[in-house]
C-alpha cells in the first residue's frame, strides 16, 4: 500500500489547555477513513493542519509525493463575487480553469474566444469537466448556475463548496462535516458517489449510517491515546468496547498482584538491603498500571420534563403558500401525549415553515394552532443562538436561572449543571469564543434542556455534537416525559427517536407515515421498484396507435411507423439508463467522456425520430 500521509507525535496546545499530544497515524492510497473524537478534543484543528492552514506545536505531517489535498471546511471559504459555476470551477486544474473561461466567453458572447477556447477543450478533453461539475451541482439542488455566490443561504454555500473539492478529484480529500446542510436524499447521493470512487478520504462526521456504509477504517483519539480499527462503524463499536474491557481487566488484575506486592513491600525489614531490586520495580510498574483508570466523562441528561396535561398541541387546516408556490395546503393533527414525531422532505418543502408556523414565529394563511395550558416549549433551533463572544460559560447559564428548580423538589445550581453537560468547574469561567462548535451546541442544549420543557422541537440537533454526545442525546429522548418533534438529516438519530414521519412532499401535502426513517425509506424504494415494473410489464397501446393511422399511410410508411415506435421506446431506456450511470458518480473519466458523448448523440437520434413519428402521425 502506498502511504499518503503520516502524523507522528503530534500535540497542539492553546494557552493552558492541551488540545491533543502523541496522535500518530498513517493514510494510506485508497483508504476511507473516518476520524472520532469527543467535542474540543481538536478533531477541526487537526484537519486544518494536515490542510496546512494551522501548525503542530508538536510533531509533524508528511505528505508523500506532492499529494494534492482537497478540503472541504465546516464554514468554507468562498469568493462573494463570483456567480455559482464559477466557484464550482476555481481551481488550479487547467482543464477547470479552462472551462471558467469557456463559461464566461459564452455568458459574455464573446465570439472571437470562443472558437480558441473550443480548440482548446478539445485538446485537454475538458468537456467531461464541464458535464460532471453541472451534474454534481444538479445533486445537490444547485441548478441556478448564474446565481451570485453572495445570495446563496449557509447551507448553499457549503453544498458549493462540496461540489468544488468533489470536482476537483484531489489524491486526498478532507471532509469536515459533509452531511450538515444535505437533506436525506442528497446524504444517500454523496454515500452511493463515495462509495464507488477510488478517493482517499479522511473525514470527520457523526452520521453513524454514513460512516458505516462509506469507510474501512476508524480513528479514534480516546483520552490522549490514538487507536485505529481495520472496519467500518459497526466494526469499531465491537472492538472499542473490548478495548475498554481488557483495559478494565488488567487494571483490575495489577491491583490484586499489587495487593500481594504491597503486602511484600511492608513485611520486608527496612534495614535489608538486598530486596531484589526488579521486584521493587516491578512492584512500581504494578503500582501505576493498578491506578490507571479510565475517566469517562459522559453527558448527564437527568433533567425531568413538566408535567403534560391532556391537551397537548392542536393544528387545524393549516396552509401557507409563498406567491405559486405551496408549502402547506389543509393540514390538521392533534398531538397526543409522549408523541415522537420525525419531520422528513427535501430542503425547500417546508419543514422550517411549518416550525415557525407552530411555534408562532410566522401566521398561516388558514387555519389555527392551538397549545395546550401546560406546555412548556423548549425550541432547539438550527441556526443556534448568538453567544457574545466576552462571555463566559458560567454566565450563559446564569442568565437563565442560577438556581434550577425541578418539579421533585430538587434543587441543583448553575455550576452544578454545566458540569453535567461536561464544563468542569475549571472551564466555566472561559470565554465562550475559546469553545468549539460542538461544546457551543452542548452548551446551547444545556439553556434549552434547564428550563422543564414538555414539548421539544429539535431542528437539526445534531450538527457538531460528537458521537458520544449523541447517544446520551437518544437515551434521554427515547425516556423523554414529554413530546418530541425532530427535523433531522441523521438517520440513526431518527431511527432510535421517532415513532412516527411527517412526510413533506414539496406540493403542500404532508402525509402521515407510520414507522421511522428506514421503514420509510425501504417503503419508498418498494414504491419505485413496483412503479419500473408496472412501466416495463404494461403493454403500450402500440397496436391501436398503428390502427388510426393506418388507413391513409402507404404500406411502407406503415411498417416504418411500427418500426419508429420500437425504436423510440428502446433509445429512451437507453437514454434513462445512461442518466442514472452519468449521475452515480461512479464512472471514471474515459467512461464519463463515452457515455456524455452517447447521450448527446442519442438526445439528436431520439429528437430525429420523434419528429419523424409526428409527420407520419399528422396524416391519419
Amino acid at each position: 500500500m502506498i502511504p499518503y500521509l503520516q502524523a507522528e507525535q503530534l500535540g497542539k496546545r492553546y494557552g493552558e489547555l492541551m488540545l491533543f499530544e502523541n496522535v500518530s497515524f498513517t493514510i494510506f492510497k485508497e483508504q476511507k477513513v473516518a476520524l472520532i473524537a469527543k467535542n474540543g478534543a481538536g478533531k477541526t484543528t487537526l484537519m486544518e493542519m494536515i490542510a496546512g492552514n494551522d501548525t503542530s506545536d508538536f510533531g509533524k505531517i508528511t505528505l508523500t509525493n506532492d499529494v494534492k489535498v482537497g478540503y472541504l471546511r465546516q464554514l468554507p471559504e468562498l469568493n462573494e463575487n463570483l456567480t455559482v459555476l464559477e466557484e464550482a470551477l476555481r481551481s488550479d486544474n487547467p482543464a477547470m480553469e479552462l472551462i471558467r473561461k469557456f463559461e464566461s466567453a459564452v455568458k459574455h458572447n464573446k465570439q472571437n474566444e470562443l472558437e480558441e477556447l473550443t480548440i482548446k477543450m478539445d485538446e485537454l478533453n475538458a468537456w467531461d469537466f464541464e458535464v460532471r461539475v453541472k451534474q454534481i451541482l444538479s445533486q445537490l439542488k444547485i441548478e441556478d448556475f448564474d446565481q451570485p455566490v453572495r445570495e446563496l443561504s449557509g447551507g448553499q454555500k457549503k453544498r458549493l463548496a462540496l461540489a468544488n473539492v468533489l470536482v476537483n478529484e484531489p489524491d486526498l480529500l478532507l471532509l469536515d462535516e459533509p452531511t450538515n446542510h444535505l437533506d436525506l436524499d442528497m446524504i444517500e447521493w454523496l454515500e452511493n458517489y463515495l462509495e464507488k470512487t477510488n478517493c482517499t478520504l479522511f473525514m470527520v462526521t457523526h452520521d453513524r449510517y454514513f460512516l458505516d456504509r462509506v469507510c474501512n477504517e476508524i480513528i479514534e483519539i480516546d483520552q490522549n491515546q490514538t487507536y485505529s480499527y481495520q472496519g467500518n462503524y459497526s466494526y469499531y463499536l465491537q472492538k472499542r468496547q473490548e478495548r475498554i474491557e481488557q483495559e478494565q481487566a488488567a487494571t483490575e488484575k495489577a491491583k490484586n498482584l499489587l495487593r500481594t506486592e504491597l503486602d511484600w513491600m511492608r513485611r520486608m525489614p527496612k534495614a535489608r538491603s538486598h530486596k531484589a531490586k526488579y521486584r521493587v520495580d516491578q512492584f512500581y510498574e504494578l503500582k501505576e498500571k493498578a491506578s490507571g483508570k479510565r475517566h469517562d466523562e459522559n453527558l448527564e441528561l437527568d433533567v425531568a420534563a413538566s408535567r403534560l396535561g391532556k391537551k397537548i398541541l392542536e393544528i387545524d387546516h393549516i396552509s401557507k403558500a409563498y406567491d405559486d408556490l405551496k408549502l402547506i395546503e389543509n393540514f390538521s393533527y392533534k398531538f397526543a401525549r409522549f408523541e415522537k414525531v420525525g419531520i422528513v422532505g427535501k430542503n425547500g418543502t417546508g419543514k422550517s415553515t411549518f416550525l415557525n408556523i407552530i411555534t408562532n414565529r410566522i401566521s398561516a394563511d388558514a387555519g389555527t394552532v392551538e397549545w395546550g395550558q401546560t406546555i412548556k416549549l423548549g425550541y432547539y433551533r438550527q441556526e443556534g443562538i448568538e453567544f457574545k463572544p466576552t462571555e463566559k460559560v458560567i454566565d450563559v447559564v446564569k442568565n437563565i436561572a442560577e438556581v434550577i428548580h425541578h418539579e421533585d423538589g430538587r434543587k441543583v445550581t448553575a455550576s452544578q449543571l454545566l458540569t453535567r453537560f461536561l464544563f468542569p468547574p475549571d472551564t466555566q469561567y472561559n470565554f465562550v469564543e475559546k469553545l468549539s462548535g460542538g461544546e457551543r451546541r452542548r452548551l446551547y442544549l444545556c439553556t434549552i434542556l434547564m428550563q422543564n420543557p414538555n414539548f421539544l422541537i429539535l431542528d437539526e440537533p445534531t450538527n457538531d455534537l460528537d458521537i458520544m454526545t449523541l447517544n446520551v442525546l437518544e437515551d434521554y429522548l427515547a425516556g423523554f416525559g414529554g413530546c418530541v418533534l425532530i427535523v433531522s438529516h441523521d438517520r440513526y438519530f431518527m431511527d432510535k427517536i421517532v415513532d412516527h414521519l411527517f412526510v413533506f412532499d414539496g406540493q403542500g401535502k404532508i402525509k402521515d407515515f407510520p414507522g421511522n426513517y428506514t421503514i420509510y425509506r425501504n417503503h419508498v424504494l418498494e414504491e419505485e421498484s413496483k412503479k419500473k415494473t408496472e412501466a416495463v410489464s404494461k403493454p403500450k397501446p402500440v397496436q391501436e396507435k398503428t390502427r388510426k393511422v393506418s388507413q391513409k399511410l402507404s404500406f411502407n410508411e406503415k411498417r416504418e411507423f411500427e418500426q419508429l415506435e420500437a425504436d423510440i421506446d428502446q433509445l429512451e431506456m437507453e437514454k434513462k439508463e445512461l442518466e442514472e450511470a452519468l449521475n452515480s458518480g461512479g464512472l471514471s473519466n474515459d467512461e464519463l467522456v463515452e457515455k456524455s458523448k452517447r447521450f448527446s448523440e442519442l438526445t439528436d437520434e431520439l429528437e430525429e425520430k420523434e419528429m419523424r413519428w409526428l409527420e407520419l402521425s399528422e396524416k391519419a
